[in-house]
């Protein structure tokens, strides 16, 4: 130990009683700091100054006519883009946008075309046609650009998409909330036609005997069928007018198909929501019954769990209530089932809900939650997810002929009242006629009324025909169910449609920037490079003209010197980051330990590597800095990066060393910090022991190696 504290003491003493030597080592400490600090501020905000990313805008949609109303879309785009300060949105002609993109003056180029808002008009026609914005990128001139920009293009299509549905639904169920009104104010005139066809139905035998009396009493006969003429033009009045409406309904229920095959969709997705739903709270109890559970961890997603359970039983609310109302139009009820069920969801969601409530106030008191509420919120999950799986599973082959068969149900019933009222509507003329007959055969005598009598009973089995037909059509549907099921709240109705779910997200450990998010990367990649200063810049031989010095003498004491430089290199760069740059970082002192560990483990591979095997060491330093840039996972996701560099992923120091950097940063969990520190702990060991056992037998040859490559006067 007195040999390599003489190296050491000596290399401090060489130092300080040496200006330029001072100059250098300052300058060496200070190097690595402005790597890391020139690059987390350069990338502190990137994402949030895109406004300088010009995109040229190019609107040359002439408009439509809609109803008899002017449009425009491409004009409330341009609109809403000047109001956006994301990108930086220029509006200009088209030949100035392809030779702008072209050249580089503009990242990208949207077009609206002049049959933009003509496409949008056509879902009311027969062959709708799709509009298309058309999005030209110069991916030349940037990597990075280009992704932003389609981010700024895919969010104007998905707006326009929005405000589209959104008004195409308020449309549609304004027209069904208009059908629902009138069928309910005309529904007095259709009860009201019901009732004298019931009337004339109820009347005939005495029309019979009243011509049957007309052949020996016509004066009689004469009062009669005067009456029965003076109800006949109301009669033939509220005919036409309940042929209309039943025709109207039948209409719309006609139109309900296309309604019900976009609703059908978003139904089935609200029970996949519910089903993740399911899946989240049981992830509530992820690691709660492990020795050190992470309560903090337990707590944000407890809370989230129960966001997620509120905004899942208002879906199923809107779930119960259209399949309610479709269910009483079906005549074997085939949704109870699927109602019974959800209504037994809901009710598990809700004991789901105080389930978490109590976990959360056992995890807020610092206490681990006892395991039977942790097994019972299990059970109930399982139970709460299993009953769904039966739900979507049996959705297309249960749900959705059940659905289809209520308004197909709904169909044939308008369709029959429809058919009753135009029958009675045709019969009204024949009807109207036979009375007049029966006035003229008061006039004409005995033979022609004789000629009536026999026309009497096919009339009258006609009209006992619709009206059996009509009490038929009562005891199968309930009309007023048909007016309930229309006359919901337009913009309720229409904005569900338009944003069927709603996200939620939480930030477990929130970082405010980039630059903050990337000081873990650049801070320890900066103090491998002053680690590769360090040995290109101080010799790792020791001069010993007396031979007095072993190997590892040599090794430690110089070992030391330069470690000790690396640690002043990491105080400098971590504290910088901390009070110069301002980098948000949760554990302070942690992020200054965790960075003095990096650099005692850096230093001493790279010392060991170079003081091996000399210039090939400071090769092998810089090939294994090229792989930890690749293979660390310290910008982009490992998981992205091609195969070779995810297999050497949990071989490298960067990898461990970031990852505890970020403990720091964000808010540490020691499970992670822990396994980092124990594999970097590894590595250190393995680079002294390689260091202690091979310099000796490597160094010589090295060195022949070295002297070789000095007698070409180019390599040092």
């Amino acid at each position: 130990m007195r040999s390599i504290f003489f190296i050491y003491i000596g290399d401090l003493k060489r130092i300080v009683t040496n200006w330029a030597a001072i100059i250098v080592v300052l300058a060496l400490m200070i190097l690595p700091s402005l790597y890391a600090w020139f690059n987390i501020e350069a990338s502190w905000d990137p994402y949030g100054n895109t406004k300088g990313l010009k995109i040229a805008v190019v609107n040359e949609d002439t408009g439509a006519t809609v109803r008899g109303k002017s449009v425009n879309v491409g004009d409330e785009v341009v609109k809403s883009l000047r109001k956006n300060k994301a990108l930086g949105w220029t509006f200009v002609t088209e030949k100035a946008a392809k030779k702008g993109v072209k050249y580089g003056d503009y990242y990208a180029s949207i077009h609206i075309p002049k049959n933009f808002s003509t496409r949008i008009a056509s879902i009311l026609e027969d062959e709708p046609k799709k509009p298309e914005i058309v999005y030209t990128v110069n991916e030349k001139v940037n990597a990075i650009a280009p992704k932003i920009t389609s981010k700024g293009a895919s969010s104007v299509v998905e707006e326009i998409s929005k405000n589209f549905i959104k008004t195409a639904n308020g449309a549609i169920f304004q027209v069904f909330n208009e059908l629902g009104i009138t069928l309910a104010q005309d529904l007095p005139t259709i009860k009201d036609v019901e009732a004298r066809i019931f009337e004339l139905d109820k009347r005939f035998p005495e029309i019979r005997q009243v011509v049957n009396e007309a052949l020996t009493t016509t004066q009689k006969a004469d009062k009669l069928v005067g009456k029965a003429e003076s109800a006949l033009p109301t009669i033939d009045k509220l005919a036409k007018d309940g042929q209309e409406l039943s025709g109207g309904l039948v209409n719309f229920l006609n139109k309900s198909d296309e309604t019900l095959d976009a609703i059908a969709p978003n139904i089935k997705q609200d029970l996949v929501v519910l089903q993740q739903t399911a899946n989240a709270v049981q992830n509530v109890t992820t690691g709660l019954l492990d020795e050190n559970p992470d309560l903090e961890g337990a707590k944000a997603r407890a809370n989230q769990a129960i966001e997620r359970i509120t905004i899942s039983t208002g879906v199923i609310d809107r779930l119960l209530s259209l399949f309610e109302k479709l269910n009483s139009l079906a005549s074997s009820s085939p949704l109870s089932s699927t109602i019974e069920r959800l209504n037994g969801v809901q009710t598990r969601l809700n004991e789901q809900k105080a389930l978490i409530e109590k976990l959360k106030t056992a995890v807020e008191n610092g206490q681990k939650p006892a395991e039977s509420l942790i097994n019972q919120l299990n059970d109930s999950s399982k139970r709460i997810n299993d009953e769904l799986s039966s739900i979507v599973d049996r959705y297309d082959s249960e749900i959705v002929p059940a659905v289809n068969d209520a308004v197909t149900k709904a169909k044939n019933t308008a369709t029959t009242a429809n058919g009753l009222l135009t029958e009675a509507n045709k019969s009204m003329p024949e009807v109207k006629g036979v009375l007049s007959k029966a006035a003229e055969g008061v006039n004409l005598g005995e033979e022609e009324l004789s000629k009536l009598q026999k026309d009497l009973p096919g009339m009258e089995q006609k009209v006992h025909n619709i009206a059996k037909r009509i009490r038929s059509f009562q005891q199968q549907a309930d009309i007023q169910q048909i007016i309930d099921l229309l006359r919901n709240d337009v913009k309720q109705e229409s904005d569900f449609f338009a944003n069927p779910v709603l996200l939620k997200e939480y930030k477990l450990y929130p970082i405010p920037n980039y630059g903050s998010a990337m000081s873990p990367f650049f801070s320890t990649l900066s103090l491998w490079v002053g680690g590769l200063l360090l040995v290109s810049l101080l010799r790792t031989d020791v001069e010993d003209s007396e031979n007095v010095l072993k190997s590892h003498h040599e090794y430690f004491g110089r070992l030391f010197t330069f470690v000790t430089i690396a640690l002043c290199q990491s105080l400098i760069v971590t504290l910088g980051d901390l009070f110069i740059l301002h980098t948000h970082v949760v554990d302070k002192g942690w992020f200054v330990l965790f960075g003095l560990f990096n650099s005692l483990v850096f230093m001493t591979i790279i010392y060991t590597l170079v003081s091996i095997f000399g210039n090939a060491g400071k090769a092998l330093s810089i090939v294994l800095l090229v792989l930890q840039l690749s293979g660390a996972g310290g910008t982009f996701p490992i998981q992205v990066a091609p195969q070779f560099f995810q297999n050497i992923h949990p071989f490298l120091p960067f990898t461990y060393s970031i990852s505890m950097m970020r403990e720091a940063v964000g808010g540490i969990l020691w499970g992670i910090a822990k396994r980092d520190i124990l594999i970097l702990l590894c590595v250190l060991v393995g680079a002294i022991l390689f260091g202690v056992f091979l310099k000796k037998p490597l160094s010589k040859s090295s060195k022949r190696l070295t002297e070789k490559a000095k007698e070409s006067k180019l390599i040092h």
